[in-house]
């Protein structure tokens, strides 16, 4: 018998992959989370941002050191650096993610005695809790972003089959799914690869709402790609959550048009604004990014300016991060580092403030979740407020009764700060 682990970095997109990996194995192979253990270990890597390349190599020369094993190393960085990688670790297995149809093939080659099968969407080890999972439904992206090595790496935008992502929501909901999360680089675009551009990512929503999950949770969604039909279905949605997770990464007009982007600051507030309107017990998650090459005084003023009109729930801020064949790598004005870190505390310090406002005002609120954790004789509640990804704050409460995970409570909040909530279930 032998013993497979898998390590994932990276991004929920990537640790899908990790679970269909990980479901691939048959006789003769048992999952293991012990590395020492192990005869194959699974390095499924990150590339995005140089923090997440170094990350990844780190992770490269730390799990080669478990002699026992057999490393094979695949995801993002393998498909951007693949021929410089085998260079330097020629002992090591790698495979890109173009190569992943043949990942069975090559498991073959490296253990002949063990079954393996084709990956397949429809069949994954689930990484997540129990009441949880991810729903991939595209791959790619077409917006070329200036700053963005994505399209370089995962290739162009590319649906998924519309009866394929339904027939695993109807699996996920077999396997007792409450929550589902929709994943992709571009949810939104859904669909504008087909043939008419149908079905189109309104379409998928209204029939994975009609299928009777606890909640839908839509990440990642691209503010230019979404219209008044998408605002008016939203607002009266059964399990669509009210949580919007919009990208918008500068408040500057000057800097969205360096970015490449296709949205204006004036959109995305009309936008929030909308939502707002239409779904007032909304939350709205943003990233931006500080110090982008050629950002100047002014649009750090324009950016602090749309945080404080925008008034998000939680805010990412990510320092300029220099990649190479993105448009900006080239670019003139690059920020100096010390200048971006400076940058970045600032919008985070705005954004806290903000959050902090917020948060109060949803003292003696009752929010409805699932049950997420337990603490120290205290529970975590997953709410519309906060998504499963960890990036935003928590909701934490207590009960008089013994609760399990995935149960679904209200709780009344009763004490806030900047990333928590605190409350007494009802």
């Amino acid at each position: 018998m032998k013993k497979v682990a898998l390590v994932s970095l990276g991004c929920a997109k990537n640790l899908v992959d990790s679970e269909m990996m990980e479901a691939v194995f048959g006789e003769g192979f048992e999952l293991t989370p012990d590395l020492s253990e192990a005869d194959l270990i699974i390095l499924n890597t990150c590339a995005f941002i140089e923090a997440a390349k170094k990350e990844s190599l780190g992770e490269i020369r730390r799990l080669a050191s478990y002699k026992k094993a057999k490393l094979l190393v695949t995801g993002c960085l393998t498909q951007r650096y693949k021929k410089e990688l085998v260079e330097e670790f020629p002992n090591l297995y790698f495979l890109s993610i173009d190569e992943y149809p043949s990942l069975h093939l090559l498991l073959k080659e490296m253990f002949p005695e063990g079954e393996v099968a084709p990956l397949d969407p429809l069949r994954r080890v689930y990484a997540t809790a129990p009441y949880f999972a991810y729903l991939r439904i595209s791959e790619g992206c077409d917006h070329f972003c200036s700053y963005c090595a994505i399209p370089f790496i995962r290739g162009r935008y590319k649906s998924r089959l519309y009866e394929e992502i339904l027939a695993e929501a109807r699996l996920l909901l077999e396997k007792e799914k409450k929550e589902i999360a929709i994943i992709s680089q571009d949810p939104a675009a859904y669909g504008k690869d087909f043939k008419d551009g149908k079905p189109s990512f309104l379409g998928l929503l209204k029939a994975l709402d009609e299928m009777g999950f606890y909640s839908i949770r839509l990440l990642y969604l691209y503010p230019s790609e979404l219209g008044a039909d998408f605002v008016d279905f939203v607002s009266k949605s059964k399990s669509i959550v009210p949580y919007f997770d919009i990208p918008v990464q500068s408040g500057s007009d000057h800097v969205l048009k360096l970015m490449h982007r296709t949205d204006t600051v004036e959109g995305n507030l009309k936008l929030i604004k909308d939502l707002k309107a239409a779904v007032p017990e909304s939350y709205f998650r943003t990233t931006l990014i500080a110090g982008f090459p050629g950002e100047t005084e002014e649009d750090v003023e324009n950016t602090v300016a749309f945080l404080k009109e925008a008034r998000f729930d939680h805010v990412g801020v990510f320092s300029y991060s220099r990649e190479e064949k993105t448009a900006a790598y080239y670019m003139k004005d690059q920020v100096e580092e010390e200048e971006k870190e400076r940058r970045r505390l600032l919008y985070l310090e705005i954004a806290r403030e903000i959050s902090l406002e917020l948060n109060r005002s949803r003292i003696d609120k009752v929010l409805e979740g699932i049950v997420v954790g337990k603490e120290d004789g205290k529970y975590f509640l997953r709410a519309a407020y906060n998504a499963p990804d960890d990036i935003d704050g928590d909701i934490l409460f207590t009960s008089d009764t013994p609760l399990k995970e995935g149960e679904v409570v209200k709780v009344r909040i009763e004490r806030a700060g900047p990333h928590r909530l605190i409350g007494v279930r009802i």
